[in-house]
């Protein structure tokens, strides 16, 4: 597995990329985007050292954010979904979230699991 995002939960996408545009040094913003699968409004930012940060706003981050938390997730690439899926389950991990197309990766297949580290998601790049 190799890091690819980190999932920030926010009321406001337009906000917070005003509040990372002040603060860091921001190569690439991408449209914010509906993804039904997933109940929520994304949008990812690029920083210039290639750290890549999704917003997420929607009904799927409302209670986190009742509760002032703001990290959602971190995310992982992966070479191959199923087989990341099964040796995180045999270290104690469970599917929160099976797997199906993300929108905002133009189709490539992601899962959610709750491990020790918390929320994880796991994205299949193809390189």
């Amino acid at each position: 597995m190799k890091f690819h995002h980190i999932g920030i939960a926010t009321a406001d996408i337009d906000r917070m990329v005003a509040k990372l545009k002040k603060h860091f040094a921001v190569k690439e913003i991408s449209e914010t985007i509906f993804d039904p699968k997933q109940n929520a409004y994304l949008c990812m930012v690029t920083l210039n050292d290639g750290i890549m940060i999704e917003l997420i706003n929607g009904e799927v981050v409302a209670n986190i954010l009742k509760k002032r938390q703001y990290l959602y997730h971190t995310c992982y690439a992966v070479k191959n979904i199923a087989e990341a899926i099964s040796s995180l389950q045999n270290d104690g991990a469970f599917l929160v979230k099976d797997v199906e197309p993300a929108v905002l990766f133009h189709g490539q297949k992601v899962a959610f699991l709750m491990w020790d580290l918390g929320l994880i998601e796991l994205v299949e790049v193809n390189d």
